[in-house]
């Protein structure tokens, strides 16, 4: 038997994690951009040495999506959109965490929160990303080809600028929303996602 738990945040909840990303950043100043990636990365190798509920999980598929974002050569990102990412994942940098991560089930709620609070700010950036995969996995497969061999194709070039320009269009748009905007992100999500390179992958 499952059981749905809704979780409330209020301002002064946002406040603590708030505070963590401040400190986050702190800890994060003279990192490189490849270390960023990489201590987030981390996190969803631990993640995957231990059980995880769907809850923590579907988070940390996000948050695989926003270092494969950057890493992404098809996608290509400007370097302001790049910097709007690599501005989320410095939380992953400081190892301080309220819950430790080797507590069963509940080590990575906190990580999980401060992800889905990333995927708020961050969710046009997302939404283009994954209609970028999905259309580079079906133009590949009437190639024959995989999509993993793919870089700048120049048949992926015209698709990539037409999204960045209705994510930035869209983010435009919600100037000022913040914290309080429902994404509807996770609903939209499965574990069944098109080829991006990706870090976290689960049995």
């Amino acid at each position: 038997m499952s059981i749905s738990l809704t979780i409330d945040l209020s301002d002064r909840d946002l406040e603590h994690f708030n505070k963590a990303m401040e400190a986050s950043r702190k800890a994060a100043e003279g990192k490189t951009p490849e270390e960023v990636v990489a201590a987030a990365g981390s996190l969803l190798a631990d993640a995957q040495k231990v059980h995880v509920p769907d809850f923590v999980r579907e988070r940390l598929l996000q948050l695989d999506d926003m270092i494969a974002m950057v890493r992404d050569k098809g996608w290509n990102m400007q370097d302001e959109d790049r910097q709007r990412v690599m501005s989320a994942l410095v939380y992953f940098v400081d190892p301080k965490d309220v819950i430790p991560d080797n507590v069963e089930v509940l080590g990575f709620l906190d990580d999980a929160i401060m992800i889905e609070l990333c995927v708020r700010e961050l969710r046009h950036e997302l939404d283009a990303y994954d209609d970028f995969c999905e259309f580079r996995a079906h133009e590949a497969k009437k190639r024959g080809i995989e999509p993993s061999t793919v870089g700048q194709a120049q048949w992926l070039d015209s698709r990539r600028e037409e999204l960045v320009d209705r994510m930035h269009a869209r983010r435009e748009r919600d100037v000022g929303i913040g914290y309080g905007s429902s994404s509807g992100y996770g609903a939209k999500r499965s574990y069944t996602r098109a080829w991006r390179p990706g870090m976290f992958t689960f049995k």
